[in-house]
């Protein structure tokens, strides 16, 4: 069982991300003479793109002062995760279940995450005395929706399939180690949820790619923005994290691969809750990733799609919202899904921000010969990482 999942995570995730708008079923492609889109793009794309100045990015705001700068920006990316949702009246947490492991305990942690949903994460406890810093750890997209915070930390008490899906995508993306458990081997609290649609918060009737933007399109008829909540969630999962008894709340960094970057270097921006952030294999300037010259286009769709934000800001002017806290960004020079004379530009951008604010020592950006993955060398380098600005190494 384990050796046929295997061999079915074997092919590269961008093949995954390639797969995620196709019909569960072929059918004969009819074709008009007159069209106005090609390779998902409008073929006016290049038009659209001139028409991007970014009013609101740092530079061009007119607003000298960063930290007002600041306020005034993320008002407005909240503005654009459209209605929060209601937040839970407490917590409630408890642990439901719990397990000894080399160096660490492994808790299942159930909580209100607002005041819809109860939801389930993983939390690892190093041995000894506490408190400890902290991480909480993203999970990937891979247009694999069927586990989500088995991604990050190795589950326990769940069925075979699980187990073995949750195996074989560790081995497959990140070098075979998990990364949570990795980290806690090294003193450090880590904690990972299923973001909306993931895991145990998926649909009824069962995993179904092609259902997302769907499901996405219909929480914009409530008023509701799908990618919105999976930030309000992560946001609201680090006050969580902050709250246990084992976690230095002055100590806590967010760290993810893929869309789990995304969601990271997005939570660094939106959370002073976060003191540093790793983002691995997650980041872009629009102007290359929506690209006919380098047959580039958006693979996430509404997994990292926040309404009309575009208008006002890039990429690496919302990740610039982390500054000046220290943050690490990796990209590879063969992973398809970001060009890297994309990726060059966007860290320019950044660098650029943290380097007026004085703090450019605090901005590791780096290009790696991999392509989109999380290996055990990354993970090393997060590690390092972490224990320079969380455990306050030098």
């Amino acid at each position: 069982m384990r050796k046929t999942i295997q061999r079915t995570f074997s092919f590269a995730l961008i093949a995954l991300f390639a797969l995620q708008g196709m019909a569960q079923e072929k059918k004969p492609i009819q074709k008009r003479d007159k069209f106005e889109f090609s390779f998902e793009l409008p073929v006016y794309v290049e038009q659209l793109k001139e028409e991007l100045t970014y009013p609101l990015a740092w530079e061009h705001s007119g607003i000298a002062d960063f930290d007002a700068w600041k306020k005034v920006a993320r008002d407005k990316v909240r503005k654009c995760m459209m209605t929060p949702p209601k937040p839970a009246e407490n917590f409630d947490m408890e642990v439901v279940e719990e397990e000894q492991r080399d160096g660490y305990r492994a808790l299942k942690l159930r909580f209100n995450v607002n005041a819809y949903a109860r939801i389930m994460a993983y939390v690892l406890v190093p041995d000894g005395e506490g408190p400890f810093p902290a991480v909480n750890l993203l999970h990937d997209h891979g247009a694999h929706l069927f586990i989500g915070k088995e991604k990050m930390i190795r589950p326990f008490g769940v069925s075979q399939e699980v187990l073995d899906d949750a195996d074989a995508w560790a081995e497959n993306l990140y070098g075979g180690q998990y990364v949570g458990d990795f980290l806690a081997k090294h003193g450090y609290v880590c904690f990972s949820a299923d973001a909306p649609l993931w895991g145990e918060r998926g649909r009824e009737e069962g995993v179904d790619r092609s259902k997302y933007d769907i499901i996405a399109g219909n929480m914009m008829m409530l008023g509701r923005d799908l990618c919105g909540f999976m930030h309000y969630d992560d946001i609201t999962s680090t006050e969580v994290l902050a709250s246990l008894p084992w976690v230095d709340a002055d100590r806590i960094g967010c760290m993810g691969c893929s869309m789990g970057a995304y969601r990271a270097w997005m939570l660094a921006a939106m959370s002073d809750r976060i003191k540093a952030g790793a983002a691995i294999c997650w980041m872009v300037t629009t102007d290359v990733q929506m690209s006919t010259a380098d047959n580039k286009r958006e693979y996430g769709g509404f997994a990292n799609c926040l309404p009309g934000l575009r208008q006002y800001m890039d990429y690496p002017h919302i990740a610039s919202l982390a500054a000046p806290k220290p943050m690490l960004f990796v990209n590879g020079t063969k992973d398809h899904l970001f060009p890297i004379r994309g990726v060059n530009k966007a860290f320019e951008i950044m660098h650029d921000t943290w380097t007026k604010l004085g703090a450019d020592k605090n901005l590791s950006t780096q290009i790696w010969e991999i392509p989109h993955s999380c290996g055990k060398e990354i993970q090393d380098e997060s590690l390092n990482f972490f224990d320079k600005h969380l455990k306050k190494k030098h």
